[in-house]
């Protein structure tokens, strides 16, 4: 079985996240879909299973022994297909293969599991090891758990990168901040506080916080760290004073930058924002925390990874930073230095998806290439 062939047999499989689309196929076809292919190449298959109707598939290529792992890493579930005409049937147009998650990121999974078969079948003392993670798209179940049973030396994530390497990406903070005021009939105002009023010092405070942070030093390859206002929900009716006004932010971070760090900057936001609004009340509460992930660009994985592609591409591919978050934070975290490679295609998401085949392709020699040099 080609590359192509895996990834559009990957793409005809349902696999939507049932906890973005209630009903949702979810993984557990694809993952004895894959535990097949993975007996059916002579390669090890282990199935984590933590969260019922939810399983995760590690693959390996097992090596002679005595050499180091490289972990690949790509996830099975998707997104939603709404509005899509026929989202799980595998289409070939010229170089892309189109369906729900061609490019976001059965192709890349695909480029993982052939070249760890391949790189297998070369006589490696080291492991190459290819975690197929449940749930990425929403809460990273499935990488949680494989990390409690694997071990690697580095790792690759093989998201749709555009054949560029990704060094950085951002992390994110949630938090509701609650504004109280006193809720009282229209025709009361000596009775009644106006908690969506006061609401607007917090939002006010929150802009300039977010000034604040384009004016410091930005991120070599990231940019600047972000605050926003994701929604604001208040009052019951028109002729009553609102007694109380929700307000939920979100924080992007750059490496270095944390929970408590927001934290601070929220304490700072409230504080401004009574200085200008008598009797203000707010509190705050923090929520879902993705830390942020980098690794030097000097590393050995980043130089020999760049050093493998700039061959099989002909032009070094650019070190760069995403603006979005992905398992690769997790890996990090668990002391496995890890960057993200992978394939180029468009649709993350979106109605109309694909992945060039021959992307996928080079990716495929790329990774076979870097775990033959690395696994030795």
């Amino acid at each position: 079985m080609t590359v192509a062939d895996l990834t559009a047999a990957l793409v005809a499989i349902d696999s939507v996240n049932p906890a973005l689309v209630p009903g949702g196929a979810g993984e557990r076809e694809i993952a004895a879909f894959l535990t097949r292919w993975a007996e059916d190449n002579g390669l090890d298959a282990q199935v984590f299973e933590r969260t019922p109707g939810r399983p995760s598939v590690v693959i390996t290529a097992r090596g002679t022994g005595g050499g180091r792992t490289l972990l690949l890493c790509g996830h099975t579930d998707t997104v939603g297909v709404d509005d899509m005409d026929v989202p799980h049937d595998p289409r070939r147009d010229g170089d892309r293969l189109h369906g729900r998650g061609a490019c976001d990121m059965k192709g890349g999974l695909a480029a993982a599991l052939i070249a760890a078969r391949e790189a297998g079948n070369s006589g490696l003392a080291g492991d190459v090891v290819v975690a197929c993670v449940a749930d990425e798209e929403h809460a990273s179940l499935g990488m949680q758990e494989v990390l409690e049973h694997v071990r690697a030396d580095a790792a690759v994530v093989t998201e749709p990168t555009r054949e560029e390497i990704i060094v950085a990406h951002k992390g994110f903070v949630w938090a509701e901040i609650v504004v109280e005021g006193t809720a009282a009939h229209g025709s009361r105002p000596e009775r009644g506080v106006d908690a969506i009023v006061h609401a607007g010092a917090v939002l006010t405070a929150l802009g300039a916080l977010d000034a604040e942070l384009v004016a410091r030093e930005p991120h070599p390859v990231l940019g600047r760290g972000s605050v926003h206002a994701g929604t604001i929900t208040g009052g019951i009716e028109a002729s009553s004073y609102p007694g109380r006004c929700t307000i939920t932010v979100e924080r992007r971070t750059l490496p270095g930058e944390s929970e408590a760090t927001f934290a601070a900057e929220l304490e700072a936001v409230i504080a401004q924002a009574a200085r200008v609004q008598p009797g203000l009340r707010a509190s705050f509460t923090t929520g879902l925390v993705r830390e942020a992930f980098a690794i030097a660009t000097d590393h050995e994985l980043v130089r020999l990874t760049q050093d493998h592609a700039t061959r099989e591409l002909g032009a070094a591919p650019p070190l760069t930073g995403a603006p979005y978050w992905t398992d690769a934070a997790f890996i990090a975290a668990a002391g496995i230095p890890a960057l993200l490679f992978g394939p180029t295609g468009e649709g993350e998401h979106a109605v109309e998806e694909w992945v060039s085949v021959a992307s996928v392709e080079a990716v495929t020699r790329t990774l076979t290439a870097l775990a033959t040099s690395f696994c030795r």
